[in-house]
């Protein structure tokens, strides 16, 4: 019987793998992750690397691999829940069809605008760790840690202040249903395209804008293809670093614990990344291109937008149902505690 392409692309990646180069002495754990070398994700990677290797004397090494070494960030998910990697750093625009539960956090103005409010919610709510690690390893994955990479901003062709300047805008987003849903309800024609493909899609005029945060905006070039960048601040780039739960219950409970407990040391570095990678690559983005129009929207132009966000969370629901509707509550509850 002729393989499917998903089984066609896992057998590539796991034969890919098996060439690379490992210490007859060690072993390795793979750790994909869906941006390039010098990105906040490799920062991230390397150091959980240097802390792993160190902490083990070299008897567990780390290899990174960037994006689209081994497929798409969904790709990736699925070969970490197969057991062909160990751990994968994807968005969670990414993880719409594998964790749909998940998509909770896509949901505009949920999170707070405090970047330490943002920290301490995702790096250690009793919602996430508990409920909705339980959705996750129900597709075979294990949470390991939850970072955001900083404010979302959209790249746009125009000037965008009001829903009505949305109007015949093709904004890219990544493939989860909540996203399309968001940006519909927000005014634009949203339109799902692979990562790789975002900047000649931009410069051919394919799309009209996306939304990422500076740092991947500096990184992949899209402020030379458009003219404005524009924080609506209705949401933030919340990424999960995800294990393959049946490797990581082989793991010994030292081993285990070594895991959870060096993400959870790296909490404050990670932090510090983010806020130096976002101002560093803004003033480069401002050198490059002073003309770029610069917009922060007042808090009465993201009301307007805010207004329409209702009907996203009805589509949230309605894909995640009543276990959705439950996660919803619980982070809610605990976003108005803290």
């Amino acid at each position: 019987m002729p393989l499917s392409l998903k089984q066609l692309k896992t057998t590539a990646a796991a034969t890919l793998l098996t060439l690379a180069p490992i210490s007859a002495f060690a072993e390795d754990w793979k750790f994909a992750i869906e941006e390039i070398p010098g990105s906040i994700m490799d920062a991230y990677a390397q150091e959980f690397k240097s802390r792993i290797e160190a902490a083990t004397d070299g008897e567990v090494t780390v290899t990174v691999y960037p994006m689209g070494t081994l497929g798409t960030p969904t790709e990736t998910v699925e070969q970490a829940a197969d057991g062909v990697i160990h751990f994968t750093n994807v968005s969670i625009g990414n993880l719409g069809t594998i964790v749909p539960e998940s998509q909770v956090f896509l949901l505009p103005y949920l999170l707070p605008s405090d970047p330490a409010a943002i920290s301490n919610i995702l790096s250690g709510s009793e919602t996430i760790y508990g409920p909705l690690n339980e959705d996750f390893q129900k597709r075979g994955l294990e949470i390991m840690t939850m970072y955001s990479e900083g404010a979302q901003v959209w790249t746009t062709n125009r000037e965008i202040r009001t829903p009505e300047d949305f109007a015949n805008f093709k904004m890219r987003v990544m493939v989860s249903p909540i996203l399309l849903e968001t940006y519909k309800n927000m005014g634009a024609s949203p339109t799902p395209l692979p990562f790789g493909e975002v900047f000649g899609a931009l410069q051919l005029g394919a799309v009209d804008g996306q939304v990422n945060p500076i740092p991947t905006i500096e990184e992949m070039k899209f402020y030379e293809v458009t003219s404005h960048l524009i924080w609506a601040g209705e949401q933030e780039l919340v990424t999960t670093v995800v294990a393959g739960s049946d490797w990581f219950a082989t793991l010994s409970p030292e081993r285990q614990a070594l895991v959870r407990d060096t993400m959870a040391d790296m909490t404050g570095f990670i932090d510090g990344v983010v806020t130096d990678f976002n101002q560093k690559r803004l003033d480069i983005i401002k050198e490059a291109k002073p003309d770029i129009g610069i917009v922060v929207l007042t808090e009465e132009e993201r009301d307007a937008f805010r207004a329409r966000s209702g009907d996203t969370a009805a589509a949230y629901l309605e894909t995640a149902g009543d276990r959705g509707k439950a996660l919803l509550d619980a982070l809610e509850a605990e976003l108005a505690a803290n």
